[in-house]
């Protein structure tokens, strides 16, 4: 599987990347088996780089990733965390709060633990030392800030710098900010030197947000995108009345755009899914699309649609329809290949 450079740094993305929230038992459980068989068909599949964080599932993502990773060559993949919710022992208040399970944070585990939002310095060496003992490992190659939305000032004042510190150290080797809103991370790209932004929902064939300011941001920057959410929570896999968007129903208008979108796909041969994993790999600034799976059959459906060819003259019908914008690249090896 092709690999691509995050900004100027020596670390390297495959251009499918395993977003292992899933395995976080993410709405429903999983079980150690199937997580770990998930992850194996990944690395099969050429997959080199696995993005997790201690929301995930309490914990429970990172302890899962780590135990399948470990016995692999140090030097052969790539892993991302992120940073910003320390995990603590729940007291009965709070975020996760109590002995009832974590489905109010989208997560089907117990609520031993708690989240506390943490934005420091000390918060940012905290969290990382906790999220390598979770994996097991000495390292991570990609510190994320995750969703600083409420604590900007915080985290552009106290984590950032803590994580440049750690970057210049060594100790990771890419620093960025993963969040589902384009205006912030942009910020990001201005005022401070991340190497990686990691964007969900905000860049795909629903939607193109992104491409207002983050992705020209980061193209004159010489700095890399990581795209998650290609499928909008789902709309984009199989588009119907219940379908989901944003993590909630689907508005009629948004319902009514994607299955636009599936009947232009499918006049070309070419499923959704597949349609919508290759759009978001046309950008320059973007070096992967992140995906989450919690079996191997899942996996696999991932790569081969992936790997599903998409001609120029579908992208041509997108842009003619007003569903895709005029100033949207389109993968360009598509294009040639055509």
């Amino acid at each position: 599987m092709r690999t691509r450079a995050l900004g100027r740094t020596d670390v390297r993305v495959t251009e499918l990347a395993y977003g292992a929230a899933g395995i976080g038992n993410l709405y429903r459980p999983v079980a150690d088996e199937e997580a770990a068989a998930a992850i194996d068909a990944a690395w099969d599949a050429g997959i080199r780089t696995f993005d997790t964080a201690p929301h995930y599932g309490l914990g429970l993502s990172e302890r899962r990733l780590g135990a399948a990773l470990r016995d692999r060559p140090r030097d052969t993949y790539t892993l991302s965390t992120k940073v910003g919710r320390l995990l603590v022992p729940a007291g009965g208040d709070g975020e996760g709060g109590g002995a009832a399970d974590d489905l109010a944070n989208g997560f089907a585990v117990p609520a031993t633990l708690r989240r506390v939002w943490d934005f420091s310095a000390d918060g940012v060496r905290r969290s990382i030392e906790a999220s390598l003992d979770r994996l097991g490992l000495d390292r991570v190659d990609i510190v994320l800030l995750h969703d600083p939305d409420d604590h900007a000032e915080q985290a552009l004042d106290e984590a950032y710098p803590a994580l440049e510190q750690l970057r210049g150290e060594g100790v990771v080797g890419a620093i960025g900010v993963g969040m589902n809103q384009s205006a912030l991370p942009a910020r990001f790209l201005r005022e401070t030197d991340i190497d990686v932004v990691l964007l969900a929902g905000r860049y795909t064939l629903l939607e193109q947000e992104g491409l207002a300011e983050l992705l020209p941001e980061a193209t004159a920057r010489g700095r890399s995108v990581l795209i998650g959410g290609v499928f909008n929570s789902g709309l984009l896999t199989d588009p119907k009345p219940g379908a989901t968007y944003n993590y909630g129903p689907a508005p009629e208008p948004v319902l009514e755009r994607a299955l636009r979108l599936k009947t232009v796909t499918e006049r070309h041969g070419v499923p959704l899914r597949a349609a919508a994993l290759r759009f978001p790999l046309g950008h320059p600034a973007v070096a992967s699309v992140l995906t989450g799976a919690r079996s191997p059959d899942e996996v696999r459906d991932t790569v081969e649609q992936a790997r599903h060819p998409v001609p120029a003259a579908l992208w041509d019908e997108l842009r003619a329809g007003g569903l895709l914008a005029p100033e949207a690249p389109v993968p360009l090896e598509e294009k040639e290949s055509s």
